[in-house]
Order: structure tokens, then sequence, then C-alpha cells
């Protein structure tokens, strides 16, 4: 029995008063969502005839037990607002939905019940087939932005630049490989005239370049990941050159001797028998020097220092009395000896008495300049040097005098022996 105020589906006859669907030509005819989507027909009524949806929508697709309670337009809404704004624009979609929606009242009822409720299981697939990857991502891919970024130009200087004809603003060699690949496309030109096997052959050159391109900067990458520039340079080396001393006269002799061993062994390989070579050889000269010294009667190197002094002095007036020989063989003899029997230090001095600045020295000065074969000017110069740096040294001045050329390490240390003994310079300083 039919009770007041509620509505029957006119073909199942269940009761439609939440949501029907009304026939817009035929009179009292009221149908159910469930017969409406079969088709029902009942009779004049045919399945084709216009309808109304009664009730405005107001109804829950997911039950009264759904969380929200979102009504049947509130869900057309959010289906025309995502279809309209895309996924994501949440703010857009609930001001389309409605102020009575929030932004993520939206979100989370979209994800809950569309993307991982059942209707998302059933319609989304575990593994979407032809989908659309982002080669751009920074992961590697083809297109990502840590490959495409250009490499940074070598660390090299501006000698080692011209050495390698590389030019660091372009990242490139002034010689590539395959110098003349450029050649294959330079003369080609697309006209609307052409055949379709002179495209074919234009086609063809370009891809012969493109590939000639492709080997030059593989070619390039693998210089810069194996670090073979630096290699060639002697990079790795750099601090062993910066400790290396001056190469000696006698080192580049030695080296010269050696060089029909370059061929039987590497670089390294090369300097470390040289060095072991010239240190023997200077321990050699070492070891005579030192048994000299014993021979004579010397245990100390204080002694030692002392010894070459005197022994100098002793070759200086072996050779003076030569010269004073023979300059008076090639005056006959008509000296009457007098020269010959002044005071001893005129022959020793003979040298030098002559030369500029010697009045300035003293004794023990003219028989150093004398020993040293040192003009006295050369000698006033470098005193003057020494003493120099030493006061600035003292007053903690830093001083980068530049020493003579003629000045060697021997002289410097002579000098510089003296010059601390006289009481010029302090020990410490020297």
């Amino acid at each position: 029995m039919a009770e007041p105020g509620k509505k029957y589906c006119v073909y199942c006859l269940a009761e439609v008063s939440p949501l029907r669907f009304r026939c817009t030509e035929c009179r009292d005819i009221e149908l159910c969502p469930e017969c409406f989507s079969a088709g029902a027909e009942i009779g004049h009524h045919r399945r084709y005839h216009g309808y109304q949806l009664v009730d405005g929508g107001r109804f829950t697709l997911w039950g009264p037990e759904a969380e929200g309670g979102w009504t049947y337009r509130e869900e057309q809404l959010l289906l025309d607002a995502i279809e309209q704004f895309g996924f994501g624009n949440w703010e857009d979609m609930a001001a389309h939905v409605g102020a009575s929606r929030t932004p993520q009242e939206v979100k989370e009822h979209y994800l809950i019940m569309y993307i991982h409720g059942n209707l998302g299981k059933a319609c989304i697939p575990d593994t979407i087939p032809n989908r659309v990857t982002d080669h751009t991502c920074p992961s590697g891919g083809p297109l990502s932005p840590s490959l495409t970024t250009p490499l940074p130009p070598l660390d090299i200087s501006v000698a080692e630049q011209q050495q390698l004809g590389y030019m660091p603003l372009r990242d490139d060699y002034d010689i590539e490989y395959d110098q003349d690949a450029e050649r294959l496309i330079s003369g080609l030109s697309v006209n609307y005239d052409d055949e379709d096997l002179e495209i074919e052959l234009k086609r063809a050159h370009v891809d012969m370049y493109v590939r000639k391109l492709r080997e030059r900067q593989r070619r390039k990458n693998i210089a810069k990941d194996y670090n073979l520039v630096p290699a060639f340079l002697g990079k790795d080396k750099k601090k062993e050159r910066a400790a290396r001393r001056k190469v000696t006269k006698e080192e580049k002799e030695l080296r010269l001797k050696l060089r029909p061993l370059y061929q039987l062994m590497s670089c390294k390989e090369f300097d470390d028998l040289f060095e072991t070579m010239y240190k023997e050889k200077m321990l050699r000269a070492k070891i005579r020097e030192l048994q000299r010294y014993r021979n004579n009667g010397i245990s100390k190197m204080q002694e030692s220092a002392e010894y070459e002094v005197a022994r100098d002095k002793r070759e200086k007036r072996k050779e003076n009395k030569a010269v004073a020989v023979a300059v008076a063989a090639a005056g006959g003899g008509k000296e009457d000896g007098r020269g010959g029997r002044e005071d001893g230090r005129d022959g020793e001095f003979a040298a030098i008495e002559h030369l500029p600045g010697f009045e300035l020295l003293s004794d023990r000065e003219k028989v150093l300049c004398s020993s040293l074969n040192l003009s006295p000017a050369r000698y006033v110069t470098v005193k003057t040097i020494f003493i120099k740096d030493h006061l600035q040294k003292r007053q903690g001045i830093p001083s980068k005098s530049r020493l003579p050329s003629y000045l060697d390490k021997v002289l410097m240390k002579r000098i510089l022996n003296f010059l601390t003994e006289s009481g010029w310079i302090s020990r410490g300083a020297s």
C-alpha cells in the first residue's frame, strides 16, 4: 500500500523519493535510476524520450556513510573542475565547486574517493602503457641539466694554453680531431628543385658530420675524465718542479749523455735514474774533498775553510810571482831588484793595486780580494748589499736585494764568512 508523500517507480514500484527521472513527454512516468539506466519502457513511454532529473542533485553518490556528505551536484562540479583546471589546482577547484568546500576538503575527497578508493583502483592500472617520461629530470636522463651543462674549462696557465692551442672561453682547440670534418657540410645548400636522390645524399653528408662531431666530443670527454691533459703537462709533478733546484751545466751534460736511455724507460724512471747518478757524482766529489782535508791534517769544517783561504793565497802568490818574473824578463832585467824586495805585499797585491777602489780596502780585505781574484769595486758593492740587508732585517724590514750576476755561491759564502769574522754582520744573521 502506497504511503502518502512518497514517490514510486512506475516500472518496479520501488520508492524513488530521494531521486527519480521524470519523462517530459509522458504524463505520470517517473522511473528509478536502475530502471532508467536499463532503458525500461512501459505504455507509450520509450527509452529515447526526454527526461528531467528530479531532486536537483542533492543526494549522495557514495551513500549516507560517505565522509563529508558530498552531493551529486558537488561531485559533478568537482569532475568538471578537475578537467578544466587540472590536478593540483585545489584553490581554483574549490571556488568552482562552491563556497561550502575548502581547498583542503576538495583535495582529500578527490584523493580518497577517486584515486585511492575503489573507483581509482578499478580505473587506474598499476603500469601505465605509453606513459610520458620526463627526460629533463636530474637523475641522469638524456636531457638532464646535469648532462647538458658544459664541463668547466681546463685550469691551465697561458703558456700551457698556447702549447696546446686551447681556447678556454670556447673550451675548444685550434686543431681538433678530424680537422677537415666541416668540409662535408660547408658547401651544402637545400634547394626547392632538388631531387630525392640529392636530398638523401645531403642528409648522408649531415649524418656523417654529426658522427664526426660526436666522436670529437667523446675524445674531449675522455681527456677530461681521465685527466690526460694534466698528465701530459706534468701537473701531478708541479710540487716536485717547484722544489727542484736550478739545472747546472754539469747536469745538462749528464742528461745529454743519458739521452739514448729515453726510449727504454718512462719519464719517471729516467728522472729517478738521473737523480741517483747525480747524487752519486756529488757524493764522490765530496768524499775526495774530505780525503784531501784529512791528508792535510784537517779534522774540522772550520779548519777546512781556513785551509781553503790559505790555499787560495798560495795559489795567487805563485801566479803573481810568475807574472813578476815574466815582466822582469821582458824588461831586460834592468830593475835593481828593489821592486821584488819591497814589502812582500806589493807583489801579493800587484793584480789589484791599480784597480779603482783599492785604497778603500783594509789589509785583510785586500788579502781577501786578492785570494778571490775579485776587483775592489765589486767587493765594495757586494759588501754594501750584505750590510744593508743585515741592517734592514734587524729593523724588521723585509729585504729583496738582487745580487750581482758575477757573485756565485762560493764567493758569496766566502765574503759572508769574512764579514761575520770581521764583525760587520752578526753570526745569527749570517
